[in-house]
């Protein structure tokens, strides 16, 4: 009973890896979202780009959030490093997936993911237990 009890309580204990993995989950759940809304609608995916980004801006704050009441302290610095390596992975799998190249805009992109993580990394700080 003691090995089902440890199993069932598992938790990613590194502050950027939780934010990162909380930020995929809610993005994976968003992206369903989205999914089942195309389907029941005659919208077409071009329709859908906005909300793309808004899935997007809350997965980064979400993880950022996370992160930062993860860590207990420098919220903007785990929050922003969760954004940039959420932003990264996401252009890596864009670029290996849909052979989508780099350019100004994207790298724009992953400076709002910064900004987005960060201001969800302060919040979670000040949310944090240990924090204050």
């Amino acid at each position: 009973m003691n090995a089902i009890q440890r199993v069932s309580h598992w938790k990613v204990s590194h502050p950027l890896l939780a934010g990162v993995v909380y930020a995929f989950v809610w993005m994976a759940l968003g992206a369903l979202a989205l999914s089942v809304m195309l389907y029941s609608s005659s919208a077409s995916e071009d329709d859908m780009i906005s909300y793309t980004y808004i899935v997007h801006a809350i997965a980064l704050f979400i993880g950022g959030w996370i992160s930062g009441r993860r860590s207990g302290k420098k919220g903007w610095y785990y929050g922003g490093i969760t954004g940039l390596c959420y932003s990264i992975l996401v252009l890596l799998i864009g670029f290996l997936a849909m052979d989508a190249g780099l350019s100004g805009t994207k790298l724009l992109l992953v400076l709002i993911a910064f900004c987005i993580g960060a201001l969800g990394g302060i919040i979670g700080v000040n949310m944090s237990r240990t924090g204050k």
